[in-house]
């Protein structure tokens, strides 16, 4: 990777890079394979909203991934970036901690703050464990092939379980649409968007043709999942990027008032009429496929409770809303999540935890960006990052995807905050070996 002092104690990131490369392909295949894929749809435990998909086994993988990553990061020379900016995240996850005490279900906000952390202090580390950009990509590159391997396996071989049925409870709508090891279309479409944005990191940095490969599997996959907004968002984001890449005056207009514009005209059509009025008739979906319901409900519960929320995992799926009795009268009250990652870090938090995670998430990474050496501004490795920086600020105004722990997206989006900010104040390191166009045994 980079940084001005990796030069430093270069022979002891030697004996830790065997140890590096592990963890890193550990990490992403535990995270976009999972150690449970191709879950069952169709069983009544689906609509449970107790169960979910951690058993045992997964969390003892978690807790040593953990481990090994942390353990790993102190033994590095760059251990000092770890988990920074040390002094807003401190603040960030002590206003979530304090508000989940105090709320109805401490018990799970305070696990839920804790399994943030661990992914936070993961994501931090991540970056350190490759020894090169073309490393990075090498073993970027794998790990989506052997991804996208398992995603079509699950088609061919296993279509009741990768291929949404009409049988399923939750939503047999989707039937047909394919989803392959992920738990839903949505997930996977998003997951083929990264694969995209990986496939031409890999492709320029690495191997043309497994770049190549990975961009057109991604890409086939992403239209069979039928995620419209995903399937727009990929040339979307490649043109945003670009623009934002060489238009400097552009890029806070694009950031801040891109981002602000989209969550109004998607949750504020669902909550001023005349808006969603005006959008029906610009031939858009002013209800978002179905969010306009669950956005109404939400609001309605966050001007409750504006200053402190509900507490961190305390409001969807609780006992308060599934067992309601009909005593509110919408379905909203059985949805998962608000569906919109701003509103539901609000509806956790309130507007304080809001307001510290839009400087995380938003306002750092601008300053970041801003201070991208020239040498390093419109390289590989910082273009993959903003790819998905973009992407996912774009797409969190339609998903819930903040400090959602074992979320690859987020997981994905994270390393990707602490690859601007090291570009930030670093030196590329680049590999002398040029790109190969042939096989990928010859890289």
């Amino acid at each position: 990777m980079s940084s001005a002092t990796y030069s430093e104690d270069r022979s002891t990131q030697t004996l830790m890079a065997p140890a590096g490369t592990f963890l890193f392909m550990a990490m992403f295949l535990f995270l976009w394979i999972s150690i449970d894929p191709f879950v069952d749809l169709t069983g009544e435990a689906i609509l449970d909203p107790s169960a979910g998909n951690s058993s045992r086994l997964n969390q003892i993988i978690s807790l040593a991934l953990f481990a090994g990553t942390l353990c790993y990061g102190v033994l590095h020379p760059m251990r000092n970036i770890i988990l920074q900016p040390r002094l807003l995240l401190a603040v960030l996850f002590t206003w979530f901690l304090l508000v989940s005490v105090i709320s109805a279900h401490p018990i799970l906000g305070i696990k839920g703050v804790v399994l943030s952390a661990m992914m936070a202090v993961n994501a931090s580390v991540y970056l350190l464990m490759p020894d090169s950009e073309r490393h990075f990509a090498k073993m970027l590159g794998i790990g989506t092939l052997f991804m996208l391997a398992v995603a079509y396996y699950g088609i061919l071989f296993k279509p009741s379980l990768a291929i949404h049925q009409a049988s399923e409870l939750r939503e047999p709508m989707n039937a047909g649409l394919w989803r392959g090891h992920f738990p839903h279309k949505n997930s996977a479409a998003a997951a083929m968007v990264l694969g995209a944005f990986f496939g031409f990191f890999v492709m320029n940095t690495w191997s043309r043709l497994a770049g190549m490969a990975i961009v057109a599997l991604s890409c086939v996959f992403l239209v069979h999942t039928g995620g419209k907004t995903s399937t727009a968002m990929l040339p979307a984001i490649l043109i945003l990027a670009w623009i934002f890449e060489h238009a400097r005056f552009l890029r806070i207009p694009i950031a801040v008032g891109g981002v602000g514009l989209f969550n109004l005209f998607a949750v504020g059509s669902a909550v001023f009429i005349p808006l969603g009025e005006f959008i029906s008739r610009l031939g858009i979906d002013a209800t978002f496929t179905n969010r306009a319901d669950i956005w109404r409900f939400a609001f309605s519960a966050l001007a409750e409770h504006p200053l402190l929320g509900y507490g961190f995992r305390a409001f969807w799926q609780t006992e308060e809303l599934v067992y309601s009795g009909g005593s509110v009268e919408t379905w909203a009250v059985a949805a998962a999540n608000g569906h919109n990652s701003y509103l539901d870090v609000a509806l956790m938090t309130g507007f304080p935890g809001l307001i510290l995670t839009l400087i995380w998430v938003i306002l750092l990474p601008l300053r970041d960006i801003s201070r991208i050496a020239p040498d390093c501004e419109h390289a590989h490795l910082t273009r993959l990052f903003l790819r998905i920086w973009l992407y996912t600020i774009f797409h969190a105004g339609l998903e819930t995807l903040f400090f959602e722990g074992g979320n690859l997206i987020w997981f994905t989006f994270m390393f990707a905050l602490y690859g601007l900010h090291l570009q930030s104040s670093a030196v590329l390191k680049v590999d002398r070996q040029p790109v190969k166009r042939s096989t990928m045994a010859h890289a």
